[in-house]
């Protein structure tokens, strides 16, 4: 009678810790560290904000010269394709590793410009770059450097898929194209 006394506790407490845990399979898990930085319309826009929603993150910057065109591009093909899927509320964050250029006004250009829309695709920037630097490494484990004599920044390619409790999962190459249906599938498996 004791042993049978004993079992249910521990089985009430066995199911309680595996609710704790997050309940989406990927290939890491990187808490995503609290953030408030502004959007492309100046207004503030935190960590507690995204709690609830997926979200798509990736690192760019209007003055690339290389990546950041055709992940933005790609990005925006994302955005479609989320939409065709009814994941329209996927929210898609672009930081800029370069705030001390890319201003709200020049953020919406370059976005629009590449086709995208600014209905759940936020452009965060005004912060310093020693923030951003820190940011990228602790929450997404990607460094950000500058590049001596130039206005370029080192910076990840990827697109992260971050879970509505704040933790990025796995990530795609976001230069190329055929990943943005990969991604789409992907949150359609795990949603």
């Amino acid at each position: 009678m004791s042993g049978s006394k004993l079992i249910l506790p521990i089985f009430i407490i066995v199911i309680l810790l595996s609710a704790c845990g997050s309940e989406y399979e990927g290939d890491f898990s990187y808490e995503i560290k609290d953030f408030t930085f502004a959007d492309h319309n100046g207004e503030k826009l935190s960590q507690d904000d995204l709690k609830g929603k997926f979200w798509i993150a990736d690192f760019i910057f209007t003055n690339c010269t290389t990546v950041c065109p055709p992940m933005t591009a790609n990005m925006a093909k994302l955005q479609d394709q989320l939409k065709e899927a009814g994941l329209d509320d996927v929210q898609l964050v672009s930081f800029s590793v370069d705030p001390q250029h890319d201003t709200h006004k020049i953020m919406k250009k370059y976005v629009k410009s590449r086709g995208g829309t600014l209905d759940n695709w936020h452009l965060l920037t005004g912060y310093k770059f020693e923030s951003i630097k820190e940011f990228s490494v602790k929450s997404f484990k990607s460094p950000v450097e500058k590049v001596a004599d130039s206005n370029q920044v080192l910076h990840s390619t990827s697109f992260f898929v971050v879970t509505p409790e704040g933790n990025a999962i796995k990530r795609f190459d976001g230069r190329k194209a055929a990943n943005m249906e990969k991604i789409v599938e992907y949150i359609q498996s795990i949603k």
